[in-house]
Order: C-alpha cells, then sequence, then structure tokens
C-alpha cells in the first residue's frame, strides 16, 4: 500500500544520504583497483627498476596516498554506517507518522479522502467508505475522481446538488435523507484533499429558524393589513384569497364566516350578500381597468385598485370614497354651471389675478382676444393685448389692485380690425385679510347702442331740416317714389348679397373648423397627457381630488370639443364613408359591453339581443350612430331599463335602441334632430350636452343612406331605429381589425422614441410613459431625433410619431427613414387628429397601428403592450 504523504516528504529527505554514499562506495573501490594496479606495476616491472632510493620514495608517496584514501574510506564507511541508522531511525518514524495519520483520518467524524497529483484515491477513512456501504457500492484505491463522481450520480448515492459561489464547497443531499458539504484542499505535490462533512442538523436547525421567522413575518404583515383603514385583500396567482383584513370584509358586505381560502376569489365576490353594482376586478389578464369606482346599493362609493405582483397574483385595496367623490360631484356640476352660464352670455367675463394673468375666462372672451384658438389661461396680459392697449388698461388696473371697483368705455379694433365700443367693469377680489388677490373683468360691446344714439341725435338734429325739405319737395313726391322704388330693389339686392356673403361665412368657418381640428385637439392632447401622467403618482388625498376634477373636466371638453369638430366635419365634407361588408357580431358585442357598465353605473339595465347579421355600411360611423343612441337613452331614462338588438326587414336590417324614459311629444320628434335643439322633461336634471348629438346621427344616416326613425310614447319610453342593407362578406377583402385587447405584460425598462412637433406634447408623453417604467427619447424632427441617437445602433423598442410634422414632413417618411437604416424594423405606433379614410388605408399599408388623438392613456398603454408582445 502506498505510503501516507508524510512518509514519503520524510523518504524524499534521506535519499540524498542514501545517494552521497554509494557515491563514496563506488570512489573508495576506484581507489582500492588504482592502487592495487600500481602495486602491480611496481612489482611487475624488471625493465624500469627505479633506483633504491627513488624507489623508497616513490613507495614512501604511494603509502601516504594509500592511508589518506584509506582513512577517507573508513570516514566514508563511518558516514554510511551513521546514513544507515538515521535512514532506519527515519523509516520507523516514517511507520509511525503512517500509524498516526491513519488513526488520526480514522478518528475524523466527517469523511475524508486523499487523492494523488493525477487525482487518483490513496487513502480515505471509514466515514466516507460507510457512504458507499449505505449505496450498496465500494470505492477502490486507485479510482479517479471523476470516476468517483460519476459513480455517486449514476448509483443515486447523491440526490442533489447545490453549489453556492459564496461558500467553499458544494453541499449534497443523499438517498438516506441526510445533508454532507464537501470541502476541498490541495496538496503540495498537487493532490487533493476532501472532506465530507455531515450537516443534516444545521441544515434541520435553519430550515426551522426559517419556517419561524416566516410565521412570525407572516403574523406581522396579518396585524399591519388589520390595523389600515383600507379594506386589503391579497390573491394568489391560482385566484384564491390569501391575506385579507376586517375593512375589506366590512366594505363589500361579506360576512366573517363566509370568507374562506378554499374558494376562489371571484366566487367570494360572486356571493348574493355582496352589494356592489358590477362585478369586481377579476385577476390581471389585461381584460379590466386596474382601478375602477363602484356604487353600492347603499349610496356608498368604494374605490378599488388592483396591484399586481411579481409572482402573478394581486392585491386589492378598497378605499370609502363616499364623501369625496360627492364633495368631487359637487365641485364638478358648479363648475360646470359656472360655466354654463359664462359661456353663454354675451359679455367677456375673466377673472385676472394679482400677477396680471389670465386665471379665468368665458368662450367669448377667448374668441375675442385668441381668434387662432391658443388658450389665455395663465397668460399675462400684456402678451394678450397690444402695447397701445396695454399702455391705455394698466392704469384703470392698477386702481383695481388698490381696492377701487372701476367702470370706463373706449374704443378698441377686435381681431377683424373693426373699432368697437367696449364698456369695461373692473371689480376686486379681496380675500379674508382684505388683500386684493384679483380682480373680476366684464366688458361688453357697446357699439350698436353708441351709434343708435348718435344716429337719434342725428336724426332729431335733421328732422326741422328734413320736414322743410320735404315741404319743399312735396310738388316732386312721384319722382320720389320712383326712386325710393329704385333704393328698395336696391337693398334688396343688397340684401340678397349679404345673405350670400353670411351662408359663405357659415361654410367657410365650418371648413376651417374642421381643417384645424389638428391644431384644436394639440393642446388638449397635451393637457391629457399631463393629467394621466399626474395620477399615476401618489399626492394627498384633496391634490388627488383636484388632479381627477381636472382630467375629468378635460374629459367634457374632449367629448363637447370633439362634437363640435365631427359636426363641422359633417357640414364641411371632410368625412368620406368606407361602406365595407361587415360581421355585426364584434361591433355590437363592444358597443354593448362598453355602455353595459355606464348604463349600471346610473342604475340602469341595458339588455342586449346579439346579432352575426352581415350588413353593408361604414363601421365607425355606423357605430358612432348607436352610440349616440345608447348615450341619449342612458341620460334621459331615469330609471327602468334600456334594449339594443335588431330586426330583419327583408333585405334590410333594423338596428334599435329601447328605452323606458320619459318619451318624446310627437310634435317635438322631428325637432330632435336639429342642431341645439334639447327635449328636456320638465323637473328633470341638467346635462352637459350641447344637442348636437342626433343633428350628428342625421347627417352621418344621410351620408351613408341609412334611414332613422323614432317612435315615442310619452310616460312609457322610446325607441330609436337605423336601416341598414344586409350584405356578402367578400373572401379576397381582409376582415376588419378588431379592438386591440386590453393588456398589461409591464412597460418596465422599454425604449421608446417620440417624434411630435410640438414639444408641450412630447414632455407630457415623455412624463406619462417614464412613469410606466419606459426610456423615452423625445425630438420634433428625424434631424433631431438623428442629433441624439444612433438611429441604425441604438435600442429601440417602439416608435411613437405624430403624422402632421414641420417643414412638410410626416410620420411615415421618418419612420421610414429609422426603419431604412436599420437591421431589424421596430414597431410603430401612429398618432394624429386626421379621420381621414385615405390616411387610415394609407398607415394601414405600411403595416402600422393608428391612434386618434387626444390619446387615451389605457388604449396607449394597452397598445405598446400589444406590439411589445408582438414583437
Amino acid at each position: 500500500m502506498p505510503l501516507p504523504q508524510g512518509t514519503e516528504a520524510l523518504t524524499r529527505e534521506i535519499d540524498p544520504r542514501d545517494q552521497r554514499i554509494a557515491e563514496l562506495e563506488a570512489e573508495n573501490q576506484r581507489l582500492k583497483r588504482i592502487r592495487d594496479a600500481l602495486i602491480t606495476r611496481v612489482e611487475s616491472s624488471a625493465a624500469h627498476k627505479p633506483e633504491p632510493y627513488a624507489a623508497f620514495e616513490h613507495s614512501v608517496i604511494l603509502a601516504e596516498q594509500v592511508r589518506e584514501r584509506t582513512e577517507a574510506l573508513n570516514a566514508a564507511m563511518g558516514e554510511l554506517k551513521s546514513s544507515n541508522k538515521a535512514l532506519n531511525r527515519a523509516r520507523d518514524e516514517a511507520e509511525t507518522a503512517r500509524q498516526r495519520l491513519n488513526d488520526a483520518i480514522e478518528s475524523i467524524a466527517d469523511g475524508f479522502v486523499l487523492f494523488d497529483h493525477r487525482h487518483r484515491l490513496i487513502q480515505a477513512n471509514s466515514r466516507f467508505r460507510s457512504y458507499w456501504r449505505s449505496a450498496g457500492l465500494q470505492v477502490v484505491p486507485g479510482t479517479s475522481i471523476a470516476d468517483v463522481k460519476a459513480e455517486a450520480f449514476s448509483s443515486g448515492l447523491i440526490v442533489e446538488e447545490h453549489t453556492d459561489p459564496a461558500a467553499e464547497g458544494s453541499v449534497f443531499l443523499l438517498s438516506n435523507d441526510r445533508w454532507v458539504q464537501m470541502t476541498e484542499r490541495p496538496t503540495l505535490e498537487g493532490g487533493l484533499v476532501v472532506l465530507y462533512s455531515d450537516i443534516t442538523d444545521v441544515k434541520n436547525t435553519e430550515t426551522a429558524r426559517r419556517e419561524e421567522a416566516l410565521a412570525e413575518k407572516t403574523r406581522l404583515l396579518q396585524s399591519t393589513v388589520d390595523n389600515l383603514s383600507q379594506g386589503v385583500v391579497l390573491v394568489n396567482r391560482e385566484g384564491y384569497p390569501e391575506i385579507w383584513n376586517d375593512r375589506f370584509l366590512s366594505l363589500i358586505g361579506l360576512r366573517a364566516d363566509r370568507m374562506s381560502t378554499e374558494r376562489t376569489f371571484a366566487e367570494l365576490m360572486a356571493a348574493p350578500e355582496v352589494p356592489l353594482l358590477t362585478p369586481p376586478v377579476q385577476g390581471l389578464d389585461g381584460s379590466r381597468a386596474l382601478e375602477e369606482v363602484y356604487r353600492r346599493s347603499d349610496g356608498t362609493v368604494i374605490e378599488i385598485k388592483t396591484h399586481p405582483m411579481p409572482d402573478g397574483g394581486f392585491v386589492n385595496t378598497y378605499t370609502d370614497i363616499t364623501e369625496r367623490y360627492r364633495y368631487a360631484e359637487t365641485l364638478k356640476e358648479s363648475e360646470r354651471w359656472i360655466r354654463v352660464v359664462t359661456d353663454h352670455v354675451p359679455a367677456l367675463i375673466a377673472y385676472v389675478g394679482a400677477d396680471l394673468t389670465i386665471q379665468f375666462c368665458n368662450k367669448v372672451y377667448e374668441a375675442w382676444y385668441s381668434p387662432e384658438g391658443e388658450p389665455l389661461l395663465g397668460r399675462p396680459l400684456d402678451q394678450i393685448h397690444s402695447p397701445e392697449l396695454y399702455q391705455r388698461l394698466i392704469p384703470r388696473v392698477r386702481e383695481a389692485l388698490a381696492g377701487q371697483s372701476v367702470t370706463f368705455e373706449f374704443e378698441e379694433s377686435n381681431s377683424r380690425g373693426e373699432q368697437r365700443y367696449m364698456l369695461r367693469s373692473y371689480v376686486p377680489n379681496l380675500d379674508s385679510q382684505g388683500a386684493v388677490v384679483g380682480f373680476f373683468v366684464m366688458i361688453r360691446d357697446i357699439t350698436d347702442r353708441r351709434r343708435t344714439a348718435l344716429a337719434l341725435q342725428q336724426a332729431y338734429d335733421n328732422l326741422e331740416r328734413r320736414v322743410k325739405e320735404r315741404t319743399s319737395a312735396l310738388t316732386g313726391l312721384n319722382n320720389q317714389l320712383r326712386q325710393e322704388i329704385n333704393e328698395r330693389a336696391a337693398v334688396e339686392s343688397r340684401l340678397r348679397d349679404a345673405k350670400l356673403e353670411a351662408e359663405r361665412a357659415n361654410l367657410s368657418k365650418t371648413k376651417f373648423l374642421a381643417a384645424v381640428s389638428h391644431d384644436l385637439l394639440q393642446p388638449l392632447n397635451a393637457a391629457r397627457l399631463f393629467t394621466s401622467a399626474l395620477l399615476e403618482h401618489s399626492f394627498g388625498p384633496r391634490a388627488e381630488s383636484l388632479v381627477r376634477s381636472v382630467s375629468t373636466s378635460l374629459d367634457d371638453v374632449e367629448n363637447l370639443l370633439g362634437t363640435l369638430v365631427d359636426i363641422s366635419k359633417l357640414d364641411a365634407g371632410v368625412i368620406k364613408p368606407d361602406v365595407t361588408a361587415f360581421d355585426l357580431r364584434d361591433l355590437l358585442n363592444n358597443i354593448a359591453r362598453e355602455f353595459r357598465q355606464m348604463a349600471m353605473a346610473e342604475g340602469l339595465e341595458l339588455s342586449f339581443v346579439a346579432s352575426s347579421a352581415v350588413v353593408r355600411s361604414d363601421s365607425q360611423l355606423l357605430a358612432r350612430i348607436l352610440r349616440n343612441f345608447l348615450t341619449n337613452a342612458i341620460r334621459y331614462t331615469g330609471k327602468g331599463r334600456i334594449l339594443l338588438g335588431c330586426r330583419r326587414r327583408g333585405d334590410k336590417l333594423l338596428l334599435q335602441v329601447w328605452d323606458t324614459g320619459p318619451g318624446i311629444p310627437q310634435d317635438k320628434l322631428t325637432e330632435i334632430f336639429q342642431e341645439f335643439k334639447r327635449i328636456r322633461p320638465a323637473g328633470s336634471p341638467a346635462d352637459k350636452g350641447l344637442g348636437l348629438g342626433l343633428a350628428i346621427v342625421d347627417k352621418i344616416a344621410r351620408m351613408l343612406g341609412h334611414p332613422v326613425t323614432v317612435a315615442s310614447v310619452e310616460g312609457r319610453g322610446s325607441v330609436f331605429s337605423v336601416e341598414v342593407p344586409l350584405g356578402q362578406l367578400e373572401p379576397s377583402k381582409p376582415q376588419q381589425e378588431a379592438d386591440l385587447p386590453v393588456m398589461d405584460g409591464g412597460l418596465e425598462g422599454a425604449r421608446v422614441w417620440v417624434v411630435d412637433n410640438d414639444r408641450a406634447i412630447c414632455s407630457g408623453m415623455a412624463t406619462l410613459l417614464e412613469g410606466w417604467g419606459c426610456r423615452v427619447v423625445t425630438a420634433v424632427s428625424l434631424e433631431d431625433l438623428e442629433a441624439q441617437v444612433d438611429l441604425a445602433g441604438s435600442r429601440c423598442d417602439v416608435i411613437l410619431a405624430d403624422y402632421h410634422l414641420d417643414n412638410d414632413e410626416n410620420g411615415v417618411d421618418v419612420v421610414a427613414e429609422v426603419n431604412r437604416r436599420r437591421a431589424t424594423e421596430v414597431p410603430v405606433l401612429m398618432i394624429t387628429a386626421n379621420y381621414s379614410n385615405d390616411l387610415k388605408q394609407h398607415i394601414r399599408s405600411q403595416g402600422y397601428l393608428l391612434m386618434n388623438k387626444p390619446v387615451k392613456p389605457l388604449k396607449l398603454r394597452s397598445a405598446l403592450n400589444h406590439l411589445l408582445q408582438r414583437r
């Protein structure tokens, strides 16, 4: 058997002495042979016998050399004997050390294995061999370390292996459920010493301590959740609740004994005692919003927010916002009434702060001083008025800021250059301490009144002169009568010209409003982006309420502005129908799903009869007709139900909306389709519409050639119908694109390039996208983008581009140039306020997604997720 490592080292120390002794013995033998040869040569050489003295001298020298050699040989023999003794002692010590090493190895509680420099097994203790005996195997000396490991895995001795980079070795789970830690140490000769330590008890202790810590954390978490003022429920990715508090049970009205981890969250929320009028959020598959507000049957308003978990589950928080909701509704209603009153007053009304900036103005004021539609809010007076007018107004402004009410009039020019007489009133606004914080402005156009007064004065002055002239001219009455007849004809001709000019001006106004819809929607789009970005942040309750109020006001402005733009585009003939054959199934399902939530929020029941009929029409314009029908039905139906369905009439199909509202008088059935006409029953609350919904329906129906009819019984309800021709799908034509699915796979880390010529929109878009975790680069043109990033090499996941850019550029050309330089094309989302079919078809032919302004943040997020997942 090979010697232990310590014995071999001792043997290597004795070997040089052994070699030296062998060399000395060989040298001694050689000298002996030389001596014998010399003696023999001297004695046998008779022909060359020296002289006696020389021979004696030579013998003396030779004897001296022999003596020296003999002494050296004796010394070497002594050293040889000493070395042999030392070698024997070393061998005894090595054997003792070997035995001690064996005893020490056997006394180790861990498994011990020694490998030589070729990593072949030399020695192992019984502890290590016991591991193999328990598996019915045997490891013999000479086995390589690779074979030992391979045999351990193939025989099933090792069940699992865990390697920790921070530790000194690996940890194995053996087939007998014991945990062993392997530690390796190299030897001086290049071999390897391996220790196998049984750490089963340590492992079990760590597991118990970890379970105890986890139980403590769970207890602390439950205690924390129970002390929250909000209702909280944690649902795992399988859909079962894991943690909840009493506040959650009280807000949803569920008894504690009904709550269980054995029932899914959807089953619990579908319990009859849960008083929510609409189903709660079900999972996070992207089909529902992450934040919703529900009204319970007892009037309580609950805000539900869903927070996704990394493992696929989610956390729902339930907050009672009844008071805040009522306060916001009151503020919203007050603001709406103030806006309605001021916008319909012919006078110019505004409020100017102490810093001389416009903080409020009505539409008349805005139209007078900003004919291009540029917002006036937040702008100082010296930027709104011309320098001359501002210098004339500033003394009166100072008087108002000093606390004096000022009324004055003077002549000024309007945006068309006409000279008008304006009566101005400045009323200071005082705070609770009596300090002036601003002043109210009311401006009335008194040009006609002033001209009438001057005309009356002139008429009075000329009355006597005219009487005298008429008396003296009585004889020429016939000639004057003829002249008056000619003048009347001329006046009638001028009136006809004026009427024609007015009609042309109205048409020009309509075309202008339709053409500048992009510019009208740009600031609204930017404002929506900024408010949506604000909603992504957490503020105090009052700040959040104000932000939501602003967002709601923007929604109202968007709806009103969109209605005005739509009616103007229809009048100007900008919108062209895209008539195709399509299946009604998706269109009706989407509309029913959209308005069912609105109806339930108003306490109404919306019934829907599905249909898969194929019709020929413009799907978007037909959807607009049905949405206006349903909007009016929800708006004017106080209680009851609404029905959306279809009826076949030969080769036609009637799409109908029934309601149980107050009904419409028979003499008003045609009047409701006129612009700005609203028939509201006595005592019903006012609404925020403009009375253009049915006017738009009438214009769209005439454009499509779809007859629209209405039947109503007062006190019982109404039914609105639109007749659409049946069609047949053409296999060669692709089906219309379905709505994008609402999904949220996470935008964290996505790199987005935004190209828009409006820097406010760029800033708003960057704020919103960065709030979602995106990395955003904004640019106003291709050159600006190229100056910031490497178009060919920089990473980009999605490009958002506005179609209308400056300097005759458009978004399609810009993204085409970007993708031309890249090896792989980047997905594109094109944003525009142009609703024309030609542009829509052009963008779709490029393979880009299209989204119209103003951009809905939820729809934008869904589109980005769709593009990222498709890529």
